[in-house]
Parts: C-alpha cells; structure tokens; sequence
C-alpha cells in the first residue's frame, strides 16, 4: 500500500523528481574529484573547483531566496535544473572528448553553484504548497529518506561508473539526472498567487527582518551555525585522521544508516513540540567526535556514529518542518535562505580553526573540546520560551 501523501499528484511527482535529482548529484562529488585529478593530477585544481562552486552558493543566495518568493516556484525550479543538466553536461563533454582546461571547467562548475543558490530556497518554500499542512513533517521525511539514500548509494554507483567508464561518463549521468527530474517539476501544480512584489531591496531586508524578530528562527540558526562550526570542520579534518581509512569508511556507512532510520522515524512520529525535540536530538550530534577523541573502542564508535546520524536527521526534518508550518508562504523562501547562508558560513571557519588549533592541543583535545561545547550550545535556544512551546501542526488524518 503506497504511504498516503502518495496519493498527492503533487507531492508524488515532486518526491520522484527530487529522488532521480539527488541520486544523481550524489555521484557528483566523486566524479568531479577523479575527474580532476586524472585530467592534471594536481590536487590544487580540485581546490580551486570545489571553491568556485561554493562561493555563488553563498553570495547568491539571499537573491534566490528573494526569487523564489517573487516567482512560481515551481518556475524557478524547472530553470534551474535545466540550466544545471546543461552545465553539467557541458563538463562530461569536456572530459569526455579529452578538452579539459581548468578555466573552463571551473567556469561551468561555477555556474552549477551559482543555479544552486536559486534551487534550495525555492525547494523548501515548495513543499507547503503540495500537501496539506499537517502532513509537512511526514512529507519532509520522505524527502530526507530520497536524499540520504541517494547519500549512501549515489558515491558507490559513482565508483563503480570512474572505475569501469571513467569518470567523464559519471558527471555524464549526473548531468542526465536533471532532465526527468526537471520533467517531473514541471507537472506539479502553480502554487498560490503571489502579493505584488515590493522592491527587490524591500523584500531583501524584509526577509532579515522576519528572522531577526521571531525568536525561535532567531535561536534555533544560531544554534545550527554553532554545530557547523565546532563539529563539521573537526569531522571532516580530525574524523579520518583519528580513526584510519578504514574504519573511517565504515563510520561514514553507520551515519547513513542512521540518516536512514532516523527518516523512517519521523515519517510516524508527531511530538507536541517538534522544534525542541529536533534540538534536543542535536544532543546526538558529538558523540563520534566526542568518542573519537576519548580513543572509544570500535564498537562505541560505530553506536556514537549511528546515533549522529539519527540525531542529524530528526533536528533537519523538524527545522524544515517548523519553517514550513509557523511562516507564511510568501517569505519562506527568503527567511530560510538568511538562515542557511549564517549556517553555512560557520562551515568553511571552523576548518580553517581546526588545523591551527590541532598543531597547538592536539587532535584528541580539540576533538574532545569542539563536542562538548557543542553540546552547550544545542541547547541554548531551549532557554527561550519561544522554541519550547512552538507547537508542531497534528498530523492530518490519513
């Protein structure tokens, strides 16, 4: 029996777009990696094009916040994944026919980040519009299931397709991807009509305005800039350092499953106060740090591991949810892009941090420190009452 919000033509051919679309882009960031590094062999190259995508999903993307409250998205979306397939495809072609030039490849990549910055705040300010508001956290969970799975399995198919075919006809399927996703977007339905639009500075600064002044968005992005910076960097910089290749592999695999079991969780449950239960799993967060840091024993390891990754998926789904249901649709858009370019910021500055801080206390203390303050800080926003008693909507009736 298909999950109810299936039956929603909207939401039924929104979830098959985003799956075929993020199955793809999973493969993306292997493929570009050793398509990189068997082009010119040098490791700065790769540097260089990862950074280039990066920065316009950064710098663009209060503008595709603003966007996608002006426009339809279903609109912004369609465009965007057609541009992205385009782009994609021109760096396959470039691989493929032996003209890769790091200009531009980097250019395309370039632009590939640039269309990002325009998708993701457009995709969260869709979703209310295809199903009815009690089922926003299911909804979100389904969402969160395609992307993690595509997580675990997208990096082996692109593995398997760099070693067999090489790597240029992996970007190739990753660039392919974006067409029936973008068939699919296309059929969902043109959402509300939107007020006239403002002025595109009026709607900027409006869109800072409405975070800054509700307390429980104001709280609970701060928070999340504090896990981006004191774990993401030690775990991606002291994580394989601490533990092996290895078993650095396998810790990466118990995450997913986590991820996983974590979607299929939130698919059923219906906390009264979805916001504070997502912070409180935050608590989950350290723990593989935390354990790395203290030389935990491997089963401990893989236990702290999975239980991050469930602790990661249950904080997303209720942060989405929360947004979706307790914001008007009319700057959604906008108000999530603030938030998630303050969180993504925090990123690249604590893997600055890290490197220096390690040379000067070592790998294990900094590992140890980075989780516990952590875990202050996830749980600060629960001292307002504002994130407390945010009440999540019941769930619809099936």
């Amino acid at each position: 029996m298909l999950p109810p919000l299936l039956h929603h033509p909207g939401f039924r051919r929104f979830l098959l777009g985003r799956t075929i679309s993020l199955l793809g882009s999973a493969t993306a960031p292997v493929a570009l990696a050793f398509a990189v590094l068997d082009a010119t062999g040098r490791p700065a190259d790769l540097g260089a094009v990862l950074a280039v995508r990066t920065v316009p999903l950064l710098g663009l993307m209060l503008l595709g916040g603003a966007v996608a409250d002006r426009l339809p998205r279903r609109t912004v979306l369609v465009a965007t994944h057609l541009g992205a397939g385009l782009s994609q495809g021109a760096a396959a072609a470039l691989l493929l026919t032996g003209h890769y030039a790091l200009g531009p490849f980097a250019a395309l990549e370039f632009c590939n980040g640039a269309l990002t910055a325009f998708t993701a705040p457009a995709l969260r300010g869709v979703l209310p519009e295809l199903v009815p508001p009690g089922q926003l956290r299911p909804a979100n969970a389904l969402v969160g299931l395609a992307a993690n799975a595509g997580k675990l399995f997208g990096p082996a198919l692109a593995g398997l397709l760099v070693a067999g075919a090489g790597p240029g006809w992996a970007v190739a399927l990753d660039a392919a991807s974006y067409l029936p996703a973008a068939y699919f977007l296309a059929r969902l339905p043109a959402g509300p009509a939107r007020p006239r639009p403002a002025g595109l500075r009026r709607e900027l600064r409006a869109g800072w305005t409405v975070l800054r002044r509700t307390r429980w968005i104001w709280w609970t992005t701060w928070s999340c800039c504090a896990t981006n910076l004191l774990l993401v960097g030690p775990w991606q910089v002291l994580g394989p350092a601490l533990s092996g290749p290895a078993l650095w592999g396998v810790l990466l695999a118990a995450r997913g499953a986590g991820l996983l079991l974590a979607d299929t969780a939130a698919y059923r449950l219906a906390p009264r106060r979805l916001l504070a239960t997502g912070q409180l799993a935050g608590l989950l967060l350290p723990l593989p740090l935390l354990a790395l840091g203290r030389h935990g024993p491997v089963p401990w390891l893989l236990a702290a591991t999975l239980a991050s990754g469930l602790g990661l998926a249950l904080s997303a789904t209720a942060w989405d949810t929360s947004l979706q249901e307790h914001l008007p649709n009319e700057v959604l858009s906008r108000v999530s892009a603030n938030a998630d370019v303050l969180a993504y910021l925090a990123i690249p500055l604590g893997q600055l941090a890290c490197g220096p801080l390690t040379a000067r206390y070592g790998a294990p203390a900094v590992a140890t420190a980075a989780a516990a303050a952590q875990a202050a800080l996830v749980l600060l926003p629960l001292l307002s009452p504002a994130v407390r008693r945010l009440p999540h909507a019941a769930a619809a009736p099936a």
